[in-house]
């Protein structure tokens, strides 16, 4: 399964995330903390707790296991799955996206891909264009794309898993158009429908945000389950935001961009609910 598909599956900040997208929050936030393992039980009992039943959760569990994302193996006499190493590897990738994020700086340049697929393999060209896109590049033309310089790293880890290295030649670039920036930024990203997918998230979770920090919080540390069903569909529901939005430069932006306000919840949720949720999370473990 590959790091595209697995952010598929994430929620649009409006609508509640499939039970394969929060099995994969499951795994990313605390499998890895916890040994990697997670026996069934354990994955049906966390998924109730997010308000899915146990045959859908059997169900995704199963897709999981088909697409290679999750290997069977039994503790004991007792039945699990951990992340298979492909996953891992992809989790390690989101991690660096979704929780060391930076937005680039206006004059550190771009990376430029470009690629030449010949029509014996075309195929190929329309895997490459989906790759890309789920990566976050935007659009110059047919066949060349443009991303921060600072993603070269995660594009070609990406590009060599997916076996597609050799169609491209990849580039860094400095952008000397008379365009302002802002012009530049906007012919190569959809920022219109990147502008609405922050507002959607900030309308979903700012509300549950605020209610957390407006509890006591000595009282709410009791309600661990409670955070827990908070904070892993916002976490679900992000996790596709900061390839949509690849660290964009400010400078670049409209002003007062509504995507530093939605990172600001996201992180708002992690100091709040990320303890008391993983708190949860070892209990069940545990019982």
């Amino acid at each position: 399964m590959s790091l595209a598909e697995v952010r598929d599956d994430s929620a649009t900040a409006e609508s509640p995330a499939a039970p394969r997208a929060l099995i994969v929050s499951l795994f990313g936030l605390y499998a890895r903390d916890l040994g990697g393992w997670l026996s069934v039980a354990t994955i049906v009992r966390l998924m109730g707790d997010l308000g899915v039943d146990e045959q859908a959760t059997r169900s995704a569990i199963f897709r999981l296991k088909k697409r290679a994302w999750l290997d069977a193996e039994k503790d004991g006499r007792t039945a699990g799955y951990r992340a298979s190493s492909e996953a891992l590897e992809i989790l390690a990738e989101g991690d660096d996206r979704i929780y060391g994020r930076r937005r680039a700086d206006a004059d550190e340049g771009w990376l430029l891909v470009v690629f030449s697929v010949p029509e014996s393999e075309r195929d190929k060209r329309h895997q490459l264009r989906s790759t890309l896109t789920r990566l976050g590049l935007g659009t110059i033309g047919p066949g060349t794309w443009v991303a921060p310089a600072h993603l070269d790293g995660a594009v070609l880890g990406a590009l060599d898993r997916a076996g597609l290295r050799g169609f491209t030649d990849v580039f860094r670039a400095t952008h000397l158009s008379a365009s302002t920036p802002r012009e530049t930024i906007a012919s190569w990203w959809d920022l219109d429908a990147l502008e609405t997918t922050y507002a959607d998230y900030l309308r979903r979770f700012e509300a549950v945000a605020a209610r957390w920090e407006d509890a006591d919080l000595a009282e709410a540390g009791s309600d661990d389950a409670r955070a827990f069903a908070d904070y892993v569909p916002a976490v679900t529901a992000w996790r596709r935001l900061p390839y949509l939005d690849p660290g964009l430069p400010l400078q670049a932006l409209p002003a007062d961009w509504i995507g530093v306000r939605a990172e600001e919840l996201f992180e708002r949720f992690r100091a709040v609910l990320a303890e008391p949720a993983a708190r949860h999370v070892r209990a069940v473990v545990r019982d």
